[in-house]
């Protein structure tokens, strides 16, 4: 685009801005050497020397055409994992829900007595302060009011929301209540 009257060129791949840098400076370079009397005698000369365009660039999903679907398979592996996960972990619990009510008999396994020397000493027991009455109904009033606000599901849920709520009455009103 060295002179006024050439139209700008249309590329089906644009070139890179080094490869328009070093165009500019060759056409430079050839105008301070040799001025050219005509345009089109200068539109040959440089269309001899540019450089042939570069081969056209594949897709990106062409290119990767082997990793799209690999990492398909890799999300669909994690998410069932993940969905098999969460269901595991809220069987258990429903088990052990279902199960405390039925049984109402006192099964004790009996306690097997091992020497106190063999047994490892990890953890030792730490004695905190008991917490004082008041701040014991506070805590009961505020378990009451989060009781309340939970939407029983069915009537099975609801009877059980109503004997805890029942409990928690009587642990408020009583004048003291029990140590744990």
């Amino acid at each position: 685009m060295s002179e006024e009257g050439e139209a700008p060129k249309l590329y089906t791949n644009k070139p890179r801005k080094e490869q328009l840098k070093q165009a500019r400076d060759q056409q430079k370079e050839k105008a301070f050497s040799s001025p050219m009397s005509s345009s089109s005698s200068s539109t040959m000369g440089t269309q001899q020397q540019q450089p042939p365009p570069p081969p056209p660039k594949e897709s990106f999903l062409r290119r990767y055409r082997f990793v799209v679907p690999m990492v398909l398979a890799i999300n669909l592996a994690i998410g069932a994992y993940l969905f098999a996960r969460t269901k595991k972990k809220d069987i258990p619990v429903e088990e052990e829900q279902h199960a405390a009510p039925v049984s109402t008999k006192d099964t004790t396994a009996p306690a097997v007595q091992t020497p106190a020397s063999s047994l490892p000493t990890t953890e030792q027991v730490i004695r905190r302060e008991p917490i004082p009455e008041n701040q014991q109904r506070e805590l009961f009033k505020w378990i009451l009011q989060e009781k309340r606000k939970v939407k029983p599901k069915d009537p099975e849920e609801k009877r059980k929301l109503d004997e805890e709520k029942a409990v928690l009455k009587q642990f408020i009103r009583a004048k003291s209540i029990p140590s744990i």
